[in-house]
């Protein structure tokens, strides 16, 4: 997504020099892919040296002066979850953004993902419902093929804001596989609307912390 496969981790006297994925600098990506000697050799660790990557990844990269540090984990609860929030803790991240698919399956794992940031004291900043309806190109017709509606839902249940729902479009997809930018290169999209409405209001509700 970032075209940033192959690219190598280097140590500097601050610790590991993330990889830049611009010219410009402005993004910067560590990830434990770039560690592994083959892109498809599997991480068979345990919970304990998980872990402990999971900190070396916050507290032993030199990211230099950020304005958002941004974490992607998959869905769950597990102890790398709890790692990283207890390395980020002392930072006081801003908070955490749950992502649903409308169907009830994924509801439900969200839900026990709102109920792991409450007991652990992470503020959740919105819900957002991804693959929410298929917009039609030749007709602009919204069709809901995994159903709608559990984003909000969720979030109505919960007492969290719902920041919005993002309908299934190819040109978004394709721009992913193909490392595009998605912003620049797709405005007609009906997912740029929604994803510009969505970015906005998480700024809005997480003004940025120079660290």
């Amino acid at each position: 997504m970032l075209r940033a496969e192959g690219k190598a981790v280097h140590q500097c006297d601050s610790g590991w020099v993330p990889v830049f994925v611009d010219q410009e600098q402005s993004i910067s990506l560590m990830s434990v892919g770039f560690l592994l000697e083959k892109p498809d050799e599997a991480v068979v660790w345990r919970g304990p040296k998980k872990n402990a990557l999971i900190k070396q990844f916050v507290s032993d990269v030199a990211w230099g002066q950020l304005d958002y540090l941004v974490v992607d984990t998959p869905p769950g609860t597990s102890d790398e979850h709890m790692a990283a929030v207890d390395a980020l803790r002392p930072y006081s991240p801003l908070g955490a953004l749950v992502v649903t698919t409308p169907q009830a399956v994924s509801v439900g794992d969200m839900r026990r993902e709102l109920t792991f940031c409450r007991k652990t004291g992470l503020r959740v900043i919105g819900v957002v419902e991804n693959m929410s309806g298929f917009v039609c190109p030749h007709c602009t017709e919204c069709t809901n093929i995994f159903s709608r509606g559990g984003g909000e839902e969720l979030a109505r249940h919960a007492g969290v804001p719902f920041l919005g729902s993002v309908p299934l479009d190819p040109e978004l997809t394709r721009s992913l596989e193909e490392g595009r930018d998605f912003i620049q290169e797709f405005p007609q999209s009906p997912a740029f609307p929604v994803l510009s409405a969505i970015a906005q209001k998480i700024l809005n509700e997480t003004p940025a912390q120079l660290s």
